[in-house]
């Protein structure tokens, strides 16, 4: 099996966003999408006094990670689950809040690079994209089964790809000779129906249709949906949120969330702000901070980030968030 490499975005930031929150003995940090722990590592490295709580989906990275923080002891638990399971995950282990929430979302190092996971589209490997392959339908399934409406639909709305509606059409019409099983014949379709121009700007032209699987398949924007309010939920007072997106539609979904915890009920024309009335929570970043270029050029995958954080100021009016 091929060996993965990880290299955390946005490193630095992160952990200097989540430090403030993890500062007092005992501070919980749930990292929802723990990968190989590159960012959990630091964490624990760094602010010396919290724990992390690591939810993954993917049962090959909760082994990697956990061998990779054994070091930290106690101070680490890995928990498989999917990252909209918060709720669950904390009740099982006797939490009613925490103090940090950490989302990197989107498709992780070692995902991309072991090979036989079937994620990327520069090997012809296996058409599977799940996360956590123990469970679910795999790309090959929705290439095969899908119609192609429904496939057009994934492909626009989920890569942006303009011949998404071309694209299905070929799907469909070869499945007819035989079912989709691995990339190559899948990066074979796509140069042939991407019209030359289009495939010279862009990145490579399979990127959107692999990119649209994988989040078909593993069901992402509707975990996310679930996930935010329950991850906001969580947070004590002094507690944050902090957010990696790589892909529109999910950072979309992640500044609704936060715009929506953050703004104030108050009529505008009123002259001040009575006492009980002010958001829950506030945002730390000003608007989606991006990677800058030195660090695109150390990690391309950092060239789509888009980070956002909040903190929870107060406890909230349904009794979520109290100290």
């Amino acid at each position: 099996m091929s060996s993965p490499r990880h290299v955390p975005v946005l490193l630095d930031r992160v952990v200097a966003l989540l430090a403030p929150a993890l500062e007092r003995p005992g501070a919980v940090l749930v990292d929802a999408t723990l990968g190989l722990g590159g960012h959990t590592e630091a964490v624990l490295t760094r602010c010396e006094l919290a724990r992390v709580i690591g939810v993954d989906r993917d049962t090959e990275a909760l082994r990697r990670a956990g061998e990779r923080l054994a070091p930290f002891g106690d101070r680490f638990t890995g928990v498989h689950a999917v990252y909209d399971e918060i709720p669950e995950v904390l009740a099982d282990l006797g939490l009613s809040q925490v103090d940090a929430v950490l989302f990197d979302l989107g498709v992780s190092s070692m995902q991309l690079d072991v090979r036989e996971r079937g994620f990327a589209y520069a090997e012809d490997a296996p058409l599977d994209m799940r996360m956590d392959g123990t469970t679910g339908p795999t790309a090959a399934d929705v290439l095969n089964t899908y119609s192609a409406a429904d496939l057009t639909r994934v492909l626009r709305d989920y890569g942006e790809e303009k011949f998404a509606r071309k694209i299905a059409g070929a799907i469909v019409r070869q499945r007819e000779d035989a079912p989709f099983t691995r990339s190559g014949r899948l990066v074979e379709l796509l140069y042939a129906e991407i019209p030359a121009p289009a495939r010279r700007t862009g990145g490579h032209p399979a990127k959107r249709t692999f990119q649209a699987l994988r989040m078909e398949v593993n069901d992402e924007l509707a975990v996310l949906r679930r996930a935010m309010p329950a991850a906001i939920d969580a947070i004590a007072v002094g507690g944050r949120v902090v957010v990696e997106s790589y892909h529109s539609l999910e950072d979309r979904l992640v500044k609704q969330a936060f715009t929506a915890v953050t703004r104030s009920e108050v009529p505008h024309d009123l002259p001040f702000v009575p006492e009980g009335s002010e958001p829950a929570l506030r945002l730390v970043t000003r608007g989606a901070e991006k990677a800058d270029e030195d660090e695109i050029r150390e990690n391309p995958r950092a060239a789509s980030v888009r980070l956002r954080a909040v903190e929870r100021v107060r406890a909230s009016t349904t009794g979520k968030g109290a100290a």
